[in-house]
């Protein structure tokens, strides 16, 4: 009875010398907050709007009604200069949610990798009532400017996928590749050099102007307001749940945040009253 009482004594002696000596545990560390995979599954219901949506088939098709009025607009006016559109590609007139989707399933995220893979194949689909306004464009005479940042080495693909869906390249040279910098504002300025650039569209801000690249969410905001009497106008967006600057925006683009910091953080930014 001695020796089973001492053992007792001995491990509780044990057990308080531990919790005295243990590291505290911060209820609000982003190690311990619930882990709600809104990151990768977030890109799931993403594509699940845009592949199924017919709200989303109007939304492009209402994009594109109007950058056909503008066009008309545009072409019944005097330029000194051959007219010219610019438009960005990728979630603005093809569709890659599919990747997105075999990232998402496979629990990973986007890579350079993997995703110059997926523009090799050149097998994106156009977005609903693409292909009949860049024909019409092309049709009038306008230069029709793809300014992409997929990289030089994805120009073999990216042909590929145009040509497929019969996407007008009047020139080579019209396909415009990222190179070095991420913006897109000195492709847009050589451009304009021998161009009247009537129209530009695109999914993400910075398709438009420098006015929104690497801005904080309030400066685009308020970007936004200011250039407020371009949007259908002279800027045509497409709209994109699925990725682009306002998500970087958020994180302050830092790229390298853990999924498990972005997923708290997003968590947390939502709010359930106004």
């Amino acid at each position: 009875m001695k020796n089973f009482n001492h053992i007792i004594a001995s491990c509780l002696l044990v057990f308080v010398i531990s919790c005295k000596t243990a590291a505290p545990v911060s209820k609000t560390s982003i190690q311990d907050a619930p882990y709600h995979n809104l990151g990768r599954d977030g890109k799931i219901y993403a594509a699940f709007y845009q592949q199924r949506a017919a709200e989303y088939e109007a939304l492009c098709l209402q994009a594109y009604n109007i950058a056909k009025l503008r066009l008309d607009e545009a072409l019944a006016q005097k330029s000194g200069k051959p007219l010219a559109i610019i438009s960005d590609i990728d979630e603005t007139f093809l569709d890659n949610s599919y990747y997105a989707v075999e990232r998402a399933k496979m629990g990973k995220d986007y890579d350079q990798k993997t995703w110059e893979e997926w523009t090799a194949k050149g097998i994106a689909k156009p977005l609903t009532g693409s292909q009949e306004f860049y024909q019409y464009a092309a049709s009038k005479g306008i230069q029709v400017f793809y300014v992409t940042n997929r990289m030089e080495q994805e120009r073999t693909g990216t042909l590929k996928n145009l040509k497929q869906f019969n996407f007008p390249l009047q020139n080579d040279t019209n396909l415009i590749l990222r190179s070095k910098e991420s913006s897109k504002e000195n492709r847009r300025k050589d451009i304009a050099k021998n161009y009247d650039i009537v129209l530009l569209l695109g999914d993400n801000l910075a398709d438009f102007s420098d006015l929104f690249d690497k801005k904080s969410e309030t400066e685009r905001s308020a970007a936004v307001k200011n250039s407020a009497k371009d949007f259908g106008k002279k800027f045509i967006i497409i709209p994109n749940v699925g990725y682009g600057d306002w998500e970087s925006s958020f994180y302050n683009y830092k790229y390298d945040y853990t999924e498990q910091k972005k997923d708290s953080m997003m968590y947390d930014a939502v709010k359930t009253t106004p």
